[in-house]
């Protein structure tokens, strides 16, 4: 049974991370932290389990850890739990620039800790195979990935949140954006960004096989103008990703279960590991300044 801590007490903490470690027969959860002390009693109560005022006690009391906080959070906290040897269970994005995700990475591969960041899509074993299928067919030439979320909706668990309210769409929902395409299109070697109305942020990708993708990304769509949708275009037409089938929690167990066999097996080499998270802050961060600059820019390898 792996002993799991949890750091965070907001909503996704709470209905998705602390539901599927509860649900999940080889997991247990050990205790909670949390940055508001009164929340983090809370879920503790909820699921009978302690909760911790020291981030490092919880380390010590855990094998490994799961994160639902902001990103700069996360990433302090994964780097001090990796160097204790501690599995990372993270979210996305791993971090908000690219010096911290880097420590991250550092810190999981000195420590040989098994990591796996939790890209919800990439959970579902429907999407799974589609980007299998997909990535094995080859001769794609371009993808378009429109990605138009509202947190502002009433009733959105998501709208008094701070750091999403700080960094956009880029940062919450382009890394789903880019854990769907690059799988297929390969690493990214260049970003131009331009700002849309509403929020909305547009990025022209070059992959690094010569594809391009065109992505569309925000967090304040009206209503009627929700949507997802990717599409490739290639040498053997036009395939859309399908919709993933099955809930968060379930999803999460699927990562929970991919983080047990990289333990068991003493594989490093998961497909969304700290090092698929740190280059999606990659391209994050260069078209953050390719948006305020108005030019391309390379994405660091």
């Amino acid at each position: 049974m792996l002993r799991f801590g949890l750091f965070g007490t907001g909503h996704w903490a709470a209905e998705t991370h602390a539901a599927a470690l509860d649900a999940h027969p080889k997991a247990t959860l050990t205790g909670v932290w949390g940055r508001n002390p009164g929340n983090a009693a809370a879920l503790g109560s909820r699921f009978g389990v302690p909760t911790f005022d020291d981030v490092d006690a919880l380390i010590d009391a855990c094998d490994a850890i799961a994160v639902a906080l902001p990103p700069d959070v996360q990433a302090d906290i994964a780097a001090r739990a990796a160097r204790a040897g501690r599995h990372l269970l993270l979210d996305k994005p791993l971090a908000l620039t690219l010096a911290d995700a880097d420590r991250v990475v550092e810190a999981a591969q000195q420590s040989g800790v098994a990591s796996v960041v939790f890209f919800t899509q990439r959970y579902h074993p429907n999407v799974t195979a589609f980007l299998a299928a997909t990535a094995a067919a080859g001769g794609w030439q371009h993808a378009r990935a429109t990605m138009f979320a509202s947190i502002y909706q009433p009733g959105s668990p998501y709208g008094e949140s701070l750091w999403r309210r700080e960094h956009g769409a880029l940062w919450d929902i382009g890394p789903h954006a880019l854990s769907i395409l690059l799988p297929v299109l390969g690493r990214v070697d260049r970003v131009a960004a331009a700002d849309g109305p509403s929020g909305i942020v547009h990025l022209l990708l070059t992959h690094a096989g010569g594809a391009t993708s065109t992505v569309s990304l925000t967090l304040e769509a009206p209503a009627e103008a929700m949507t997802r949708e990717f599409v490739f275009y290639g040498e053997n037409g036009i395939e859309t990703l399908p919709p993933g089938q099955g809930s968060a929690v379930e999803a999460y167990g699927v990562a929970i279960d991919q983080l047990l066999e990289e333990i068991e097996a003493g594989t490093r080499d998961h497909r969304c590991d700290v090092r698929f998270g740190r280059d999606t802050v990659a391209v994050l961060t260069a078209a953050e300044t390719s948006r305020r600059n108005s030019c391309t820019i390379t994405v660091p390898a």
